[in-house]
């Protein structure tokens, strides 16, 4: 809004702030119209239904959520979904996500959802689909597990991989840097000598981390918007689609869920202290999971503002997945979640998924060998503004300076 407001803003101020009293915000917050096609312990297979008298086409995609993140974070609100962008392309879009943690989940450990969980909802969906490969969509910690079940079960039907924002090395990440040094500690007042420090001590007391806890750390990364969120607000007070954005992202961080006590251990100790993925493989039970054993290709998005998963702590997947017939590595507008659902994502990382989903179709493959689209030599969105605090000048999608393997061609592995 103009320090002096034009009549028109005062107006669409006024509109806003109504909606927001009488009908308790602006964002439009339905849920595409889903049904349950399968389910097990902890996991909800979801189908969505074509819009209106759509017809759907293609191999089926199937989003995976990270652990203690709604589904919400692939169908934010309307104009602004994920979801609703894939079922409008009239492509079959299936998701599965976990439900609510208890307690009584506290000894599970993450191979509850890479041996089975995973397996299991991408099987289904193919089965589903009339037997097509799975083209898989993770983000985060959703983008890292389909990544180790994909490497540990070659023979799932799996046509290609979306990581998005999916953090490999957190040694690159700068909120954790300052207290890797703590967490190294072998002795102290805290017992840590016994591996009961007091983190560990923490989450073995209360079963996992609770909701609380886990939507304070999710706010704890974007600290300094959460500060001047009450001031950002007023300055657009106008901006109906701004305003709806913000109420669609909070109404997220509020329906956070917890992490199973195991399994937040296991990250804890194995991905944040000793950093695992980083070398390229992760030890579960009695073998090991290379992620060079990923046969299929991979695309990874990294976010230009993301606190959580920066651009180098993505992109540290990238020279593992020496087994994939092509890797390629992008960077987006947005933070964590804006990467994914901003509304900067419409123009940006959705239409670049698109193409990727088109180009490694089975129906594509069966036309004839897969090509790179050429280089368009661009090197930004020429003034870019997504209207909730992007960067101008965001890095192009196709000629993006920071990705690992060249647009012009793929990374070929044959001899």
């Amino acid at each position: 809004m103009d320090l002096l407001p034009k009549p028109d803003q005062v107006v669409a101020a006024a509109g806003n702030v109504a909606s927001k009293v009488l009908y308790g915000g602006v964002a439009d917050l339905r849920k595409l119209p889903r049904t349950l096609i399968d389910e097990g312990l902890l996991r909800q297979l979801y189908h969505y239904r074509p819009a209106g008298t759509a017809v759907e086409q293609g191999d089926p995609v199937l989003l995976v959520t990270p652990l203690a993140a709604p589904a919400s974070c692939f169908d934010l609100r309307r104009g602004c979904s994920l979801v609703e962008h894939l079922v409008n392309e009239g492509r079959r879009t299936y998701l599965v996500e976990y439900g609510e943690v208890s307690f009584r989940d506290r000894n599970l450990g993450m191979e509850h959802w890479i041996e089975e969980v995973l397996p299991e909802a991408i099987r289904a969906t193919s089965a589903h689909a009339g037997g097509r490969p799975v083209h898989l969509v993770g983000w985060s910690l959703g983008g890292i597990f389909m990544t180790l079940a994909a490497a540990d079960q070659a023979d799932l039907p799996i046509a290609s991989l979306t990581i998005v924002g999916s953090p490999f090395d957190v040694t690159k990440v700068p909120m954790i840097a300052p207290l890797r040094p703590l967490l190294k500690v072998t002795d102290g007042p805290w017992g840590v000598k016994q591996g009961m420090g007091p983190v560990t001590r923490f989450y073995r007391a209360v079963g996992g981390a609770p909701k609380p806890v886990v939507r304070w750390a999710f706010q704890l990364t974007a600290a300094q918007k959460l500060v001047t969120k009450p001031l950002v607000k007023l300055q657009n007070l106008d901006d109906t689609d701004f305003l709806a954005q913000i109420e669609a992202v909070d109404a997220f961080t509020s329906a956070m869920i917890a992490y199973p006590g195991r399994t937040f251990g296991q990250l804890y100790h194995r991905f944040v202290k000793n950093n695992e993925l980083s070398r390229g493989s992760f030890t579960m039970g009695d073998r090991r999971i290379e992620l060079s054993a990923v046969d299929k290709p991979v695309l990874v998005f990294a976010g230009s503002s993301d606190g959580i998963a920066p651009i180098e702590c993505v992109r540290a997947v990238v020279p593992l997945l020496t087994g994939s017939p092509e890797v390629d590595f992008q960077v987006v507008p947005g933070g964590h979640l804006g990467m994914l659902t901003g509304r900067a994502a419409r123009t940006t990382m959705w239409t670049t998924l698109d193409a990727w989903l088109d180009r490694w179709s089975s129906d594509a493959a069966a036309d004839g060998p897969h090509t790179a689209p050429p280089d368009t030599g661009v090197d930004t969105f020429p003034g870019t503004d997504t209207g909730a605090g992007e960067p101008k000048g965001t890095p192009a999608i196709g000629a993006n300076p920071q990705r690992r393997y060249g647009s012009g061609s793929s990374r070929s592995l044959a001899p």
